[in-house]
């Protein structure tokens, strides 16, 4: 017996028949708000206050709580002044897909 598809289900399917990229896109959007969880325990562990970041970055005090909140996708840009203002630089990997591993990871130092 197979069970009915939640909401979400429905939803994925949906966006996906628009577009069919749409796994992949929520893939790297999760990717993205894995490292802002990473980073916001980082700020708290270290007693930093979003205030405090905030003012690192150049931004409001309520713009750090929605980056840290994930309501949003955040652009490579302001994930760079995050991780900056936390005393980190971002370095990209980038792997080869599925398929194409023949390729070698290649790694991106950023200024």
């Amino acid at each position: 017996m197979s069970k009915d598809p939640d909401f979400l289900e429905e939803l994925v399917a949906e966006r996906t028949a628009e577009n069919p990229d749409f796994p992949k896109l929520m893939e790297a959007a999760a990717r993205r708000r894995e490292m802002l969880k990473e980073l916001a325990r980082v700020r708290e562990q270290r007693g930093r206050s979003q205030t405090a970041v905030a003012a690192d970055m150049e931004t409001s005090q309520s713009s750090v709580a929605r980056l840290e909140g994930a309501s949003g996708d955040a652009r490579l840009s302001t994930l760079d002044r995050y991780a900056q203002a936390l005393g980190f630089r971002v370095q990209w990997h980038l792997l080869p897909l599925e398929g194409s591993e023949k390729e070698p990871p290649l790694v991106v130092r950023g200024g």
